[in-house]
């Protein structure tokens, strides 16, 4: 949450809720490794041992508009490019540098043609870029940078200036935010200051706000991109944070107060082109997810790493249409919608959308469903996949069970009465229009 602009939280709120599932593209150098976006770090590579990636990138089969169109299909309102990993390689021809796609046998502008495509389908534009840089001579070697056991790197640090990276870093920033359009979403990425976790154990050299100039950063965003949302890891601000790689099991929230939060979540575990990797998540996986994160008034950006060739694995492919394939049945229980005041029963979720409360559930009960507290407060139900009525009545609480009548259920529960035949959805979601006042929080 922006501490600088506590008044930007409710345009951050609004922008979130309209859009609540957007596509990450982690793609760069590292997807001819195929073996995870930080191979540079895990390998502890040389900028000599890497730059054969450099020589061979030529991603032939790139075609934006392919992706785009997947996203939109998908049910997605956005995306979000790497135009720098940690690596430093530019995905554009930066004028500070030479480490670029222009200097590859590809030889093009990857960005350029990402925004244009993504705004022809529609889609909201954003772009990542790394505050870490390892193949810049300036920056310091510390315990997250690839050549952390290197004596003579760790040597070298006192010949480093910190000032000059700074001025290349914010330069950088300076030409991701002027070159590319208006953009809805910005990740600056990542601070970790002297003792973040690793799995190596607590981080040394780390590096934060002052090493970054994050509130200068944080006017130059302002200045250049004023309607652009932006991520909370500059170790100063934010508009919104950014749980990563876990599904919060409430609320995000700062200081005690709600905030606006993006879910960052791959499909198998890494976000750069893992060859490999098949630890895949379930397209009726993501889906959960996303609906769990919808009803806890966040949103979820779904990650996907291109390969070599530039195109989507078919697993990402898989996992997409899928997603949209529920997606179109039952996007407005998503789009739009966010937590509710109402208490969701047992192996369910419930988003909201002024008076209409949607039931997601995620295990099938056998012929009914008690919904606490909705009695008297519901005038009509039916699924949302199709339009068809749902009957529902109230148990009376003094009913006491025998052979073919169940017992009563709490005082003010109504009883929803379903098929005992799941609806061949991943998640089957029940609309309920509520009666005047009932509308969410």
């Amino acid at each position: 949450m922006s501490e600088l602009e506590p008044a930007r939280r409710e345009a951050t709120l609004a922008w979130a809720r309209r859009n609540r599932l957007g596509m990450f593209i982690h793609w760069g150098l590292y997807s001819l490794a195929a073996r995870h976006e930080w191979v540079k770090n895990r390998e502890r590579m040389t900028d000599e041992q890497y730059d054969r990636y450099v020589r061979h990138f030529d991603p032939d089969l790139y075609d934006p508009a392919a992706w785009a169109r997947a996203a939109r299909a998908a049910g997605m309102s956005y995306a979000v490019l790497t135009t720098k990993h940690h690596d430093g390689f530019c995905l554009w021809p930066s004028e500070l540098t030479d480490y670029t796609v222009a200097h590859t046998p590809y030889g093009k502008d990857i960005v350029t043609p990402y925004a244009d495509a993504f705004r022809a389908e529609g889609l909201g534009v954003g772009l990542y870029f790394s505050l870490l840089d390892w193949h810049h001579p300036d920056f310091a070697v510390d315990g997250f940078h690839p050549r952390r056991g290197d004596a003579e790197a760790i040597a070298h640090n006192a010949r480093r200036d910190p000032e000059r990276y700074r001025r290349f870093l914010h330069g950088q920033v300076r030409e991701v935010l002027t070159r590319f359009g208006p953009l809805e979403i910005g990740f600056l990425d990542f601070s970790y200051p002297d003792g973040y976790p690793t799995d190596e154990g607590p981080v040394w050299g780390g590096k934060g706000a002052e090493d970054w100039g994050s509130k200068e950063l944080y006017r130059t965003v302002r200045e250049l991109q004023p309607d652009m949302v932006l991520n909370d890891r500059l170790d100063f601000t934010g508009d919104f944070v950014t749980p990563e790689q876990y599904q919060p099991s409430r609320p995000m929230t700062l200081g005690g107060e709600p905030v606006p939060w993006i879910a960052c979540q791959t499909i198998n575990g890494s976000w750069g082109y893992d060859r490999d990797n098949t630890n895949d998540k379930s397209p009726d996986l993501v889906v959960r997810m996303l609906i769990d994160t919808v009803s806890k008034d966040g949103s979820l950006l779904l990650n996907v790493g291109p390969d070599g060739r530039g195109r989507l694995d078919p697993t990402a492919t898989r996992t997409l249409h899928e997603v949209g394939q529920w997606m179109a049945l039952h996007r407005r229980s998503i789009d739009g919608a966010g937590a509710s005041v109402h208490q969701a029963p047992p192996d369910c979720r419930y988003t909201q959308v002024d008076n209409r409360l949607y039931v997601h559930v995620f295990a099938w009960p056998f012929k009914h469903l008690h919904l606490p507290g909705l009695a008297g407060k519901v005038t009509y139900a039916q699924f949302l996949h199709d339009a068809s009525e749902i009957c529902y009545e109230v148990l009376a609480p003094g009913q006491e069970a025998n052979i073919l009548v169940p017992a009563g259920e709490a005082p003010g529960t109504l009883t929803l009465q379903l098929p005992e035949r799941r609806p061949d959805v991943a998640v089957p979601v029940i609309e309920l229009f509520l009666a005047e006042g009932e509308r969410a929080a």
